[in-house]
């Protein structure tokens, strides 16, 4: 009996710590490649309404995560058809595909690393509203002119939604005023820069650059503590 008890234990873990049940979590060529194969693809784009409208996957609808609209959005979809979803980086999907299966949806493709991995992979993009001009932000050009002739500056690619962007912001603005006037801190939002962002394929925030005197000495992926920080300074 104690046998039997410790199989159906083994068992229950196994299946509890596979994959969620109908949900596929693809890169952004597998993404786009089973969108293609999808008769009529049913996309969500769940980040907000100014987000969407500055570059989209063609065929998406909107649906913000954040939002009562969400619901509204989603229940208007069929349930029995594969839905394809994203946001800026993946988080947000990944929150709407959990969101997606409680609503009884039987199969949810999410996009590992949102539209971040989309551009970074050229894969095309189509806009909405008509944004003014320059809303794209800083480009390559612009941003070199940004950090040109000071000696030591860090980076920081953040965005508003992004927690543990809010988690490193004092850490890091900390950590700068520790350096005495020794190392600049420029803080970049990704959504208002997404030009800059596709340029340096971001894929994922927080994301931090250290530049010496125009060179990129050391970048960090994700939330990070002083002694990494540290470790910026001697690489």
């Amino acid at each position: 009996m104690r046998n039997v008890l410790y199989s159906l234990l083994i068992l229950g873990l196994l299946f509890s710590c596979g994959p969620k049940d109908g949900q596929q979590d693809l890169g952004a060529s597998e993404f786009q490649t089973a969108l293609t194969a999808e008769s009529k693809a049913q996309i969500l784009d769940v980040r907000t309404a100014g987000e969407f409208q500055g570059g989209h996957i063609e065929g998406a609808l909107n649906a913000d995560v954040s939002s009562e609209s969400f619901q509204q959005v989603a229940s208007s979809l069929d349930k029995d058809k594969s839905v394809f979803v994203y946001c800026l980086s993946g988080a947000r999907s990944a929150s709407a595909a959990g969101m997606l299966q409680e609503m009884g949806f039987k199969s949810i493709v999410n996009l590992t690393g949102g539209m971040l991995a989309w551009q970074s992979a050229n894969l095309p993009v189509v806009t909405g509203e008509a944004k003014p001009a320059g809303s794209a932000g800083l480009t390559e050009a612009t941003f070199a002119e940004k950090i040109k002739g000071k000696p030591m500056v860090i980076i920081d690619y953040n965005a508003t939604w992004c927690g543990p962007c809010k988690q490193l912001s004092p850490i890091l603005k900390e950590w700068v005023k520790a350096q005495n006037g020794k190392v600049e801190l420029i803080e970049i939002d990704v959504d208002e820069n997404q030009e800059l962002a596709k340029a340096k394929k971001i894929e994922a925030i927080p994301y931090l650059e250290m530049y010496k005197n125009g060179v990129k000495t050391w970048s960090s992926v994700g939330l990070i503590g002083k002694e990494e920080l540290d470790k910026s300074l001697r690489d």
